[in-house]
């Protein structure tokens, strides 16, 4: 089992910057991909950035350059960095973890607010 809990978010004014963070516990050892999802009013929830085992990183075009998504193994924390943040990256952000068995967790979500 795993355990995620994100913590970080708030609101923010459009152009300033949050830094999401997740810790993981349990069994972290096994990871495939440890990543961001956000999910606003209405829509469905979208990948936002995530890293694959080998430490490549992916991105949804809309973040391209404004966010940085970073893991610290010893302390088996994920991190997102927001910068530029924009009113449309309103949403509540989940962390996920998949493993190598294909088993996928969540965190319970940490809400974003971009407003003036």
């Amino acid at each position: 089992q795993v355990q995620l809990v994100e913590s970080g978010g708030g609101l923010v004014q459009p152009g300033g910057s949050l830094r999401l963070s997740c810790a993981a516990s349990g069994s972290t050892f096994s990871v495939r991909t440890m990543g961001w999802y956000r999910q606003a009013p209405g829509k469905e929830r979208e990948l936002v950035a995530r890293i694959i085992s080998g430490g490549d990183t992916d991105y949804v075009d809309s973040v391209k350059g404004r966010f940085t998504v970073s893991r610290d193994s010893a302390k088996n924390t994920l991190y997102l960095q927001m910068n530029s943040l924009k009113p449309e990256d309103t949403a509540v952000y989940y962390c996920n973890l998949i493993n190598i068995y294909s088993y996928t967790y969540w965190g319970q979500g940490t809400q974003v607010t971009v407003s003036s």
